[in-house]
């Protein structure tokens, strides 16, 4: 009888995985050498939180603009220069208020308006946040530190294949007076995403 032999998974680790896709996509002639490279640049240097902290930092002090972004999300942030990939049809901005939170997810994968609010983080991929969110959003936004009120009504938005989300958080109350540079610098990605208030 022929020994039984176990076998062991194992999975490579993500700069070698990144290579050999590089490589397969290279190979059937789908991209380059200078798309790659723009790709690394737009992640690391350009899709940054920032970004969505300065859509968020206007929206507080310029209340044109806020009406403008709950219209066409698309068409206002690309008055700050940021532009969205055509398959990201839509952009909803979603306001935090005193009685309502809104959190985002993507139930499929992970997909994010990344040109505005940055990559997604790496527990927004995770299978257990993406089923968990929209099932137990309240267990799931304590676990991660945001204890909500029990009359605070809590909103999960689900990112489609051509509507992207980003939330708009509560201004805080202490920062009447302050610059639109100065509020920029208090919005964080968490807070975009819906899983932190400020």
């Amino acid at each position: 009888m022929a020994e039984a032999r176990h076998l062991v998974r194992t999975v490579a680790p993500v700069p070698q995985r990144a290579a050999a896709i590089e490589a397969a996509l290279k190979s059937h002639g789908l991209v380059n050498d200078e798309a790659i490279a723009q790709s690394v640049h737009n992640a690391e240097d350009v899709w940054l939180p920032e970004r969505g902290a300065r859509v968020v930092a206007r929206a507080w002090v310029d209340e044109a603009f806020r009406q403008r972004l709950r219209a066409n999300g698309r068409d206002a942030v690309r008055e700050l220069g940021i532009e969205l990939p055509k398959h990201h049809r839509h952009l909803v901005a979603l306001e935090n208020t005193a009685t309502v939170h809104n959190v985002i997810c993507c139930t499929l994968c992970s997909c994010t308006a990344f040109t505005v609010i940055g990559l997604p983080p790496d527990w927004y991929k995770d299978l257990e946040y993406r089923s968990r969110i929209v099932r137990e959003s309240r267990t799931v936004l304590r676990e991660m530190g945001l204890e909500l009120p029990p009359e605070m009504e809590v909103r999960v938005w689900d990112t489609t294949a051509d509507t992207r989300y980003m939330v708009i958080p509560e201004r805080p109350a202490h920062t009447a007076g302050w610059s639109e540079e100065q509020l920029a610098a208090i919005v964080t990605k968490d807070a975009m995403i819906g899983v932190a208030r400020l």
